[in-house]
């Protein structure tokens, strides 16, 4: 059972074959129907590097299958560049959006990319002129390790205007005046689209820093504003996970569009006010209100979530202000008071103009 291109591969021998359907997830039914009887799976390279190995295996028990890894294309395109697969950025965006590749983007950075066809070539080549990345070099590479395997460096220019045959790699090579990221928590504010409600950059890295993200944690955002909160917290590893409730529909919609074109497609929003959009969701590890704190809202979370879920709440006017100082008195934590001021014009000579103080409380249930 496989894709039409590996079953041409497979010399006659007289078993059934199978092919498998386009959407992927459509062929695990007709697997398991195969259950009990000699079963072969054809997939490229390694299963179990951005391949079908890991959603197969979750299908069956332990003892019901076993994988026999080839070469991945990853050590097929390294070989064939001379690319040190350890210094390498390595992206399967064969059923991900181009989006991904956004917050790594900077001048210098080598990534091998899997496309899902010859046409996203030419999406390639567009979505980083419009990044403006538009002097990379790309590197492609198709039907790797077979027998109409093919390689050539192009311009983004010659990507747009060639044609390329699946399966598809690309070797990745980024140069151009476009804007990259910085790695420290407190992204630009610039980069976030925003109608004002944002957690400003010097609040969120010691918001973030407050969060502390760890492996596989996953946060709620309640009041999610701009979305910068949960959207940097993804940010922080591939592994966290995030969803953000907000009462406007016009702000969660922001909130989507922000994520999208930051790669961090995977958070889910919201649209609905706490505590009532709260119940089904994901249960969190780490919960950050960062509009729409009342003592309503804090006792709910106080009493649906488990012991050794982290809180983190900021405030800004003296109602809110009172508010957390009750409940830190209560249940104890950390508070922190965060008065910021920026040099500004006062007439001739310059001053400083504070900013509103925050105040943060941070606890564990």
């Amino acid at each position: 059972m496989g894709p039409p291109r590996h079953l041409s591969l497979v010399p006659e021998t007289g078993a059934q074959r199978v092919e498998w359907p386009v959407p992927f997830a459509d062929g695990l039914p007709i697997l398991t129907k195969f259950r009990g009887r000699p079963t072969v799976v054809l997939a490229s390279g390694d299963p179990f590097w951005f391949g079908a190995g890991s959603v197969i295996a979750r299908n069956f028990e332990a003892g019901e299958w076993a994988s026999l890894p080839g070469q991945s294309t990853f050590s097929l395109a390294a070989a064939r560049l001379g690319w040190p697969l350890e210094s390498t950025l390595t992206f399967g965006l064969h059923a991900a959006p181009l989006t991904r590749l956004r917050p790594h983007l900077s001048p210098g950075l080598r990534a091998i990319l899997l496309l899902r066809n010859g046409a996203a070539v030419a999406e390639l080549a567009t979505y980083l002129t419009e990044t403006g990345f538009a002097d990379s070099a790309l590197h492609v590479m198709e039907a790797l390790g077979g027998p109409r395997e093919r390689a050539r460096t192009v311009s983004l220019t010659e990507a747009l205007l060639g044609s390329f045959d699946h399966p598809v790699c690309v070797g990745l090579e980024v140069a151009g005046e476009g804007r990259a990221f910085p790695k420290a928590s407190g992204k630009p504010d610039e980069i976030f689209e925003t109608d004002g409600q944002i957690t400003k950059r010097p609040v969120r890295a010691l918001t973030l820093s407050a969060l502390a993200p760890q492996r596989d944690e996953h946060l709620w955002d309640i009041g999610g504003g701009t979305g910068s909160i949960s959207i940097e917290w993804l940010m922080c590893d591939p592994t966290l996970t995030a969803t953000t409730i907000e009462p406007r529909a016009d702000r969660a919609e922001r909130i989507r569009r922000n994520a999208d074109a930051l790669g961090q497609d995977r958070l889910n929003v919201v649209h609905g006010t706490a505590p009532d959009a709260l119940t089904g969701l994901t249960p969190p590890d780490v919960v950050f209100i960062g509009g729409g704190l009342s003592a309503n809202l804090l006792a709910w979370l106080r009493d649906a979530l488990p012991e050794g879920t982290r809180l983190v709440a900021n405030a800004v006017t003296l109602e809110s202000e009172a508010l957390l100082a009750q409940w830190h008195e209560q249940l104890g934590g950390e508070l922190l008071r965060i008065e910021l001021a920026q040099s500004a014009a006062l007439g001739p000579r310059r001053g400083w103009k504070s900013a509103y103080p925050v105040v943060q409380w941070s606890v564990t249930l």
